[in-house]
């Protein structure tokens, strides 16, 4: 029979003893594997106090620069860059390693993003160098089936030296998964595809645009899917739109700088990447080397400055919120670092944590729910 010191000790040790922590998410890094990088690397977050793991390497495999994760978070699918393919992987939920399951070409010469429809039933990529978007089947294992569509888009844009042709930058289901929308930088153009779910194809319905020359680049839904925002690399601009899912069209609302007030597009900015969360807007840009914030308004979509603040680095190229919405991590390319930073509940403003890891040329940040 134990004494009762010893019953009192080990209640004592219980409520002072330090928790172990919390490690329940992973972070994903999609890279440009170089000398400094092999592949996808992989982080344990604990969404409690916001500490990262060193990261490790997941997946050996060819530049894996931008990542989709599947709605059932059982897969990864990469887009590699100069290989032109697309790669599916399987997720270890307990250790965070990634299982090659195959590959398939993405039609066209520089795919450079990717993603899952809600139901998990359907990729879609955007190539960059071709100009062009496809679609494919996924198996019920997870691995990139049949075809479905490969469409080339036509056009150019006022930009003699970046817009000669049309380039595709990105491509995602809208949130009501009956239409793709896809940003070609090369057009000033967000192309419009209605979805065919059965075959897993795509037929072009409608398209909007940005002001000339500022070359749409990636796009983020409203958490309520009421608008569109869409990041203008070379303009280093964002573009509201408002979204009409039953009709499949976006009405402009406005234009605005991803660049602090006062500050004005030099040579060498460009702007990157675009994410939402609440009613949080933040997006990055090169060459600045800064992630700018915004607050829109749930109503009219309109964005209102809020902060721009360092990335931590060089070349913001990438940007991952966790799902809990406390820690945001920008993945910045040319620097070979990613930084982390603490969003604030209440404002919305992010600051950093202090936390930085090593990898070569990081690209993208997507979580995953850990076991």
């Amino acid at each position: 029979m134990k004494s009762p010191f010893y019953i009192i000790f080990l209640c004592l040790f219980a409520l002072f003893a330090p928790a172990a922590p919390s490690e329940n998410f992973f972070v994903y890094f999609g890279t440009y594997t170089n000398a400094l990088s092999k592949g996808i690397y992989v982080s344990r977050l604990d969404s409690d106090t916001g500490k990262l793991s060193a990261p490790e390497l997941a997946a050996e495999t060819a530049s894996p620069c931008f990542l989709a994760v599947s709605p059932d978070e059982k897969f990864i699918y990469a887009a590699a860059e100069p290989a032109g393919a697309i790669n599916a992987f399987t997720v270890d939920k307990s250790s965070g390693q990634l299982a090659a399951l195959n590959g398939k070409s993405s039609g066209g010469k520089g795919p450079c993003h990717v993603s899952v429809d809600a139901t998990g039933h359907l990729l879609f990529a955007a190539n960059y160098a071709a100009g062009s978007v496809k679609s494919f089947q996924l198996n019920g294992d997870g691995s990139i089936g049949a075809d479905g569509s490969y469409i080339e888009h036509h056009g150019s844009g006022v930009n003699a030296s970046r817009q000669a042709g049309p380039h595709g930058h990105f491509i995602c289901a809208d949130p009501s998964n009956h239409f793709a929308l896809a940003c070609d930088l090369g057009m000033d153009k967000v192309v419009i595809y209605k979805i065919d779910a059965a075959n897993g194809t795509l037929a072009e319905h409608s398209f909007a645009t940005v002001p000339p020359g500022s070359g749409a680049r990636h796009l983020a839904f409203s958490p309520d899917g009421k608008f569109a925002h869409v990041v203008n690399e070379m303009g280093c601009t964002v573009t509201t739109f408002a979204w009409d899912s039953d009709a499949g069209k976006l009405t402009p609302v406005e234009t605005v700088s991803a660049l602090p007030p006062g500050e004005a597009v030099r040579s060498g900015f460009t702007a990157a990447e675009i994410l939402t969360h609440g009613k949080y807007v933040y997006a990055t840009v090169r060459g600045h080397d800064s992630v700018t914030v915004f607050t829109a308004d749930p109503q009219t979509g309109r964005l209102t400055f809020l902060q721009n603040i360092p990335c931590g680095g060089k070349v913001p190229r990438g940007l991952g919120i966790d799902p809990t919405g406390r820690w945001l991590i920008t993945g910045n390319q040319k620097s070979d670092n990613v930084v982390e930073f603490a969003i604030d509940p209440v404002t919305g403003k992010i600051s950093p944590t202090g936390q930085e890891f090593k990898i070569g040329s990081p690209v993208d940040v997507k979580f995953v729910e850990k076991n």
